[in-house]
Order: C-alpha cells, then sequence, then structure tokens
C-alpha cells in the first residue's frame, strides 16, 4: 500500500495496541502521539473492534506485531464485504433465475470499484466501517420480508451496527445508521406494520447497537468535545465533490487521483436498467444513490445545508464526499438487481429489452467516442498536458464498444449460461483494469520494505538515551503516529482527534521554542542547522523529505518539575497570551484557573526535588521530597 494513513496512522496505532494488550494492558491512554492522547477515547484506534483484536492474537502467535498483519486484515475486510454483499443480493433477489448472476455482479462492483479501491485501504477505518453494510441491511430485509416481523434477524441488523462503529470511523458508521432507519421505516411502511413495530424497532436498533459500541462510543463521545475538531466552521465541514467530479461515472482518473464514484460502465448500465422497469426494491436504492450524491457535494449542493440543519449528527463530520461510500454500495445492489431481471426480460418480451439496449449502448458509445475523439485531437497538438486523459478516455470507449457487442448478445440467449458469465468477465476486466494496483492506493514495494518494525538510526539513536523521561519534537525524522510504533515520545502527530489546548500550543509552527519548553523536549528532528534556543546536533540523516539533523536542546525543561508561584487566568486566551510573554517563566510559575488554598513558600527551598522513579506507557510514578509546599 502507498505510503500515508496506512502506515503512519493505523499501523502505528495498532502496534502499540498490540504490545498492551499483549503485556496484559488494555490501552486506555498513550503517551507516544500528540503529547499524550486518551487512546482508548480516539475513535480509529478501534480498541475493541473484534476482528482487531483477532489480528493481534494471530499476530502473537506468529512472530509479533507487523506491517503485513494489518494489510492481512485489511484484505481480508474487502473479501468479507464481497461475500456479504453476495448475500445479501440473492437474498433480495432469489425468485429470480439470474439470482446468482445478479449477486456476483453486486459483489464485485460494490468491492472492487472506485470507492473500495481508492482511499479506504489506506485509511482503514473508513473501509472496516463500511464493510457491515450488507449485514445490517440483510438484518432489516429478512426481519421485514413477513407481516409478523422477526426480531432475531433485526438483532442481527442492530449487531453488524454496533461492530460498525466499534471499527473507528464515526462518520461512515453514521451513514450507515442512516440508512438502516430509513430502510427498516420503508419497508415497515410497505408492509403496514402497525406504529409499535415501527417504535419497537428502532428501540431494538438503537439499543443493541448502542450496546454493542458503548465501550468506544461513550469516552469517544466526551473525547471529541474536548479535540481541536470543535472549532471547525461550517465552511470547514462543508468541503465535499466539485461538480466536475460527476465525469468519474463514465471516466476514472480523469478529474483526481481517486475516483470512488466508479461503479464501472456496464454496472452504471444495470443500475439504470433496474431503475428504467421498476425492478422490486430497485427505487429505494435508487433514492438512497440519489441523496448520497447530492450530499457528496458538500456546500457546493444546497442539500448539504439541508441536512446539516435538520439530520442529527452530521455536523460533526468533515469531508463529505465520503457519502459516495452509500452511492457505491448502492449501485452495486442496483446492479446486482438488474442483472438479476434483466435476463429474464430478454426472454419474456420478445427482444424489445434487447433492442432497447442496443440504442441506449450505441448512444452512450457515440458521446464517449465523441469526448475522446476531441481529446485525442488535443493530444496530437499538445501531448504532455493531455497525457494523463487519454489512456482512461481510450479504455472507457473500448469498454462501451465491449458493452455494444456483448450485451444485446447475452439477450440473444439469456438463458444460456455462459454468455452471461462472459458478460460477468467483462465486469471483472473492467473494474481490475482501473483498480487493481491503482497509483494512488498502491506500491511496488514488498511490505518489509514499506515500513521497519525496527527504529531508523537516529531515532534508535534518541531511544538509547536512558537519561530520565523525555518527549521529543518529531515532525520530521519520527514522522507521523511512528512514536507508537517506536515507543518514543512525541510532541506531534497525525491522529485527526488532537486535544484542543496542547494543539493550539504545539501546530500553530513547526519550530516553537515555547512547546518543546511546555511539553519537556529534549531532541528535535529538523532540517534546520541552528536553532533559536541552545542545542546541539548529535546526529544525522535522512528522512523521506530529506536531509536532517538530530538536535538535543542544551537546556531542556524536566519532565516532572516542582514550582511555588502561579499565575491565575480567566480564558484559554489570556493563558496563551501569557506563555508568549517574555516576562513570564514557566519553570518558576504555574498557570492556573483559579487560585489554590496552599500557602507556598516565596523562596524554593534548594533541596526540593521531583524524581520519576518508573514509567510505563499506563503508569508512572513520581517521588517528591520538599520541605514545603509545592506544585507539581
Amino acid at each position: 500500500l502507498a505510503k500515508g494513513d496506512f502506515s503512519g496512522q493505523f499501523v502505528a496505532f495498532a502496534g502499540y495496541q498490540y504490545e498492551r494488550f499483549t503485556s496484559g494492558e488494555i490501552p486506555l491512554w498513550n503517551p507516544y502521539n500528540n503529547s499524550g492522547l486518551p487512546f482508548i477515547a480516539d475513535t480509529q484506534a478501534a480498541v475493541f473492534y473484534p476482528p482487531r483484536l483477532a489480528t493481534i492474537a494471530l499476530a502473537r502467535l506468529f512472530g509479533g506485531w507487523s506491517y503485513p498483519a494489518l494489510e492481512l486484515e485489511m484484505t481480508a475486510h474487502v473479501l468479507a464485504y464481497s461475500l456479504l454483499m453476495y448475500w445479501l443480493v440473492r437474498r433480495l433477489t432469489w425468485e429470480q433465475n439470474g439470482s446468482v448472476f445478479g449477486a456476483f455482479v453486486a459483489a464485485i462492483i460494490a468491492a472492487y470499484s472506485g470507492f473500495m479501491s481508492g482511499y479506504p485501504p489506506l485509511q482503514l477505518a473508513i473501509l472496516e466501517a463500511g464493510i457491515w453494510l450488507p449485514l445490517a441491511v440483510l438484518g432489516v430485509l429478512e426481519a421485514t420480508r413477513d407481516k409478523p416481523i422477526r426480531w432475531r434477524w433485526l438483532l442481527l441488523s442492530a449487531f453488524a451496527l454496533g461492530i460498525s462503529w466499534l471499527a473507528g470511523h464515526p462518520q461512515t458508521s453514521w451513514f450507515l445508521t442512516n440508512l438502516i432507519v430509513v430502510y427498516f421505516i420503508y419497508n415497515a411502511f410497505t408492509r403496514r406494520y402497525r406504529w409499535p413495530i415501527y417504535i419497537g424497532g428502532l428501540l431494538v436498533l438503537g439499543l443493541v447497537a448502542g450496546g454493542v459500541a458503548a465501550v468506544q462510543l461513550i469516552p469517544g463521545i466526551e473525547y471529541l468535545a474536548h479535540t481541536a475538531r470543535v472549532g471547525l466552521t461550517f465552511e470547514d465541514k462543508g468541503n465535499g465533490f466539485p461538480f466536475q467530479d460527476l465525469v468519474q461515472f463514465i471516466f476514472p482518473n480523469v478529474v483526481s487521483l481517486w475516483s470512488p464514484l466508479y461503479v464501472g460502465i456496464i454496472g452504471l448500465g444495470l443500475a439504470a436498467l433496474a431503475l428504467r422497469w421498476r425492478a422490486p426494491r430497485s427505487l429505494f436504492w435508487g433514492m438512497i444513490a440519489i441523496v448520497a450524491l447530492a450530499l457528496s457535494f458538500g456546500a457546493n449542493s444546497v442539500v448539504y445545508d439541508y441536512f446539516y440543519n435538520t439530520s442529527p449528527g452530521l455536523r460533526f463530520f468533515r469531508g463529505q464526499e465520503r457519502a459516495a461510500y452509500l452511492v457505491s454500495a448502492s449501485l452495486a445492489i442496483l446492479a446486482g438487481i438488474g442483472a438479476s431481471y434483466f435476463l429474464r426480460w430478454g426472454a419474456d418480451d420478445g427482444g424489445i429489452t434487447r433492442k432497447r439496449m442496443q440504442r441506449a449502448l450505441i448512444v452512450l458509445l457515440v458521446i464517449i467516442g465523441i469526448v475522446f475523439g476531441m481529446v485525442f485531437v488535443a493530444w496530437l497538438g499538445n501531448r504532455e498536458a493531455y497525457g494523463q486523459y487519454i489512456g482512461p478516455m481510450a479504455f472507457s470507449t473500448l469498454i462501451a464498444a465491449l458493452a455494444l457487442l456483448l450485451i444485446p448478445w447475452v439477450l440473444t440467449a439469456p438463458k444460456h449460461q455462459p454468455r452471461r458469465w462472459i458478460l460477468a468477465g467483462l465486469i471483472v476486466f473492467e473494474l481490475f483494469s482501473v483498480n487493481m494496483n491503482a497509483t494512488g492506493t498502491y506500491e511496488p514495494i514488498a511490505p518489509d520494505e514499506q515500513l521497519s518494525m525496527s527504529p531508523p538510526p537516529l531515532v534508535a539513536q534518541v531511544l538509547a538515551d536512558s537519561d530520565g523521561v523525555f518527549r521529543v519534537d518529531g515532525f520530521r525524522g519520527l514522522t507521523d503516529n511512528y512514536g507508537s510504533l517506536y515507543g518514543l515520545m512525541d510532541m506531534r502527530g497525525i491522529s485527526p482527534l488532537f486535544l484542543d489546548g496542547p494543539f493550539r500550543l504545539i501546530e500553530p509552527d513547526k519550530i516553537n521554542p515555547m512547546a518543546w519548553e511546555l511539553f519537556a523536549v529534549r531532541y528535535v528532528f529538523t532540517d534546520w542547522n541552528e536553532l533559536p534556543v541552545p542545542s546541539e546536533i548529535v546526529g544525522t540523516g535522512e528522512d523521506r523529505t530529506g536531509a536532517i539533523n538530530l538536535h538535543r536542546l542544551s537546556d531542556p525543561r524536566p519532565f516532572a518539575q516542582l514550582v511555588y508561584e502561579t499565575a491565575i487566568t480567566d480564558s484559554d486566551e489570556f493563558a496563551r497570551a501569557l506563555l508568549h510573554d517574555p516576562n513570564f517563566d514557566p519553570r518558576s510559575a504555574v498557570i492556573l484557573a483559579h487560585e489554590v488554598d496552599v500557602d507556598l513558600p516565596e523562596t524554593p527551598p534548594e533541596t526540593a526535588v521531583a524524581t520519576i522513579t518508573e514509567f510505563e506507557p499506563e503508569s508512572f510514578t513520581i517521588v517528591v521530597e520538599t520541605p514545603t509546599n509545592a506544585i507539581l
């Protein structure tokens, strides 16, 4: 996988998770990134996600934590998503002779189209939270298949929702939860259930799912209120697809690095066919796809404004383009329904379906061909400017031409099994040609070369310093969340849930002497040859950006210290301003929100000392010796 969040966030955090669990501890706190964070409350840590616990157990049996361990977990989730989608569409279309074919088509499109093959494998929490959609939908489908509701199936749906919330991406789980609530209400309405069933069903979904995920949700919700995310505005949260990204439906990899809206030309055609012929259950999934697509534009569309003000929970999330998750899943289900039914239509209507499909495919090929021709002419005049577009457009033209040849041929003998599976093979060819080894997602590097479980030389040099407890500034050299992987306390980190107070002190400046002082930094990784405070270069090396120096500060603040003065402020803003006052000495005074009922000496005693005698990730011991009152 390409370097980024997968290795820098998820492998690193899961490595810390592995160390704590295999040491017999629940990872409640992580001192190694973000200057320390409540690990259990960071949703992306997925502390209690069952598949992650299984991965940790297997890694323990096979030699320890590794990069491939999490890659295999990711791969298993993609496979599980395809199998669960197959099961769902089989049950949706079980009356049809083409059910197996349709379920296969839906499974392939769901798991291997643009969305699941794009950034979700890198941002693993999105993938792992999203794969539970088919199981949750299946539970509601089977629960409401007959007039008397079958509660055990609804329990399955609620359980799948709870597991999704444990997976660590609340936004994806929020999309899924809203889908399941709407789907249950829709099915209950079509079955004409009485209102107690509505209330009872929603209570079962909420209570069971909430109960399953409570161990993650409760600390996560509390933590969220104290993170830097709280200050995000409507504009910050409203980013989404620009309208030109609709091109992704036909031409992948043209307007953006990833193409999450791409389900393949054939898949899109089968989905449209299901809607055109009003196949059973197709209207619901068509509406979900349309609403999710409108929401994915974020503040570019008025739909987002409406849901932002009316839908509970949406205002907590940014990156509205992630609603493509529901677009992709809905279109996969629609394509499966269309594939199941169009074989029957082709057999029963005397060739009408075949002729209509042929005309539609001719129109599509002409449109795609015209666009390709225009780009081809432009490419002949400026190959450098149009080189990135010519390949994807030529491929889409080829697929449209093959679809024109193959689909009418299949419909001339819809009961002929080999023909339909040749069509399925074309779908596989189309999706895998575009998404397999996609440059934005994968790199041709062996897993053991992608990330070393052993610390780099400069990091190892710092780890060898056993003289007390300290932090580092790892913006360069250490980077990302690798402090958690290597056991080196970094005041920085890339977890999106950063405590607001430390974030405001640390992140404004990448060379930040004030933060070094406040967070007891001893070493700074940087490309600077000289820092604003006295330091010594004790090592040189390289990171992914270039050459770096390892500075050891000449007078770092002790990790534990006794002070005898207080400065009282009435706001965080005033406290931060005071820290920038050159007359304020943070080594002799502590900033407090109110007075303390302790008599402090005017002159600090010379014999007072605070000594760290034991330091572990989840606990530490400080022995204080002082003849007078002091503040630690």
